[in-house]
């Protein structure tokens, strides 16, 4: 596998679960708390926050524009709808010198799938390199199976081609990167 494109000679702090995670130069996931954190907004220069829940409310600040989508964590939600407009609207705040945060309860599923859609629109990346990246950055994320299911055909969209396919197991439908845990979890 080939580096990220977006593996620039940046210095990222270690990866975060608790606070914001830093992705690109001008992109950071976080869970719902960590939204709502006023020093942390500041002390990362976020001037965009975009909250993917349909539970969290956002307290809102001066100095940052906010955008709600309302998509529930739940494998029949389209978030497909909004890989597009979402994408774009990171961009731009980017081509503006400005810094986004992406979240949703946990930061784990909603906010996890916009952030890769990004990386396949924005930086060239493959799911499965965006998936490698993001996981690297986040190590908590975990799209649920629907999610993946409209990022593979998103990806096979912008690429006509896919890297992550959805296979059969004990648990049902999964993205083959995750046969491997999943085989671990079953007991022979």
């Amino acid at each position: 596998m080939t580096a990220p494109r977006c593996a620039l000679p940046i210095q990222f702090p270690q990866p975060s679960v608790s606070g914001l995670s830093q992705i690109t130069r001008s992109l950071y996931i976080s869970n719902g708390v960590a939204a709502n954190n006023k020093l942390l907004l500041s002390s990362n220069q976020i001037t965009t926050v975009i909250n993917v829940s349909v539970e969290v409310v956002n307290t809102l600040y001066d100095d940052v524009q906010y955008t709600q989508v309302p998509i529930a964590d739940k494998p029949i939600s389209r978030l497909c709808d909004f890989f597009d407009p979402i994408a774009d609207h990171i961009h731009s705040v980017e081509m503006k010198q400005g810094r986004t945060l992406l979240h949703c309860a946990a930061g784990v599923s909603r906010s996890a799938a916009l952030c890769l859609a990004y990386l396949m629109k924005y930086h060239a990346m493959s799911l499965l390199d965006a998936h490698t990246w993001t996981k690297s950055c986040r190590p908590i994320i975990r799209p649920n199976s629907g999610f993946w299911e409209q990022l593979i055909h998103y990806e096979f969209q912008l690429f006509g081609k896919n890297t992550v396919h959805m296979v059969s197991s004990p648990v049902g439908m999964i993205p083959d990167i995750y046969e491997k845990e999943v085989h671990l979890m079953i007991p022979l």
